[in-house]
């Protein structure tokens, strides 16, 4: 049941333009997806909640050394390290941080 709630969900912000199909995991056959800009006038909470967790991520992911960014600026530009190509290296981090990584990865190297 809960899976389905998802789906609609997932439905809805593709529907209104908040959320827009990026491609296909290779590794889980599974759906990416990007967020748009629509999502702040869509759904403002879940636009705060995801710019949180983004946040978050990035910052851990900075501070080991990952990635590099300007901490201090309101949007800083973020440029991937060389760690951040390293298997050995990105298989300690943990399973949240990992998939971050490689979203960033993801939407950089496009």
């Amino acid at each position: 049941m809960m899976e389905n709630s998802e789906d609609e969900i997932i439905k809805d912000l593709i529907l209104s333009g908040a959320l827009e199909v990026a491609g296909i995991d290779m590794e889980t056959g599974e759906p990416l997806y990007n967020f748009t800009e629509k999502l702040v006038d869509v759904d403002p909470e879940l636009h705060k909640e995801v710019a949180a967790y983004f946040s978050t991520e990035t910052m851990a992911l900075w501070q080991h050394g990952f990635i590099s960014m300007d901490v201090t600026e309101k949007n800083p530009m973020v440029k991937l390290l060389p760690k951040a190509f390293n298997p050995d290296e990105v298989a300690k981090l943990s399973k949240n941080h990992q998939y971050t990584l490689k979203e960033i990865i993801r939407l950089l190297v496009v």
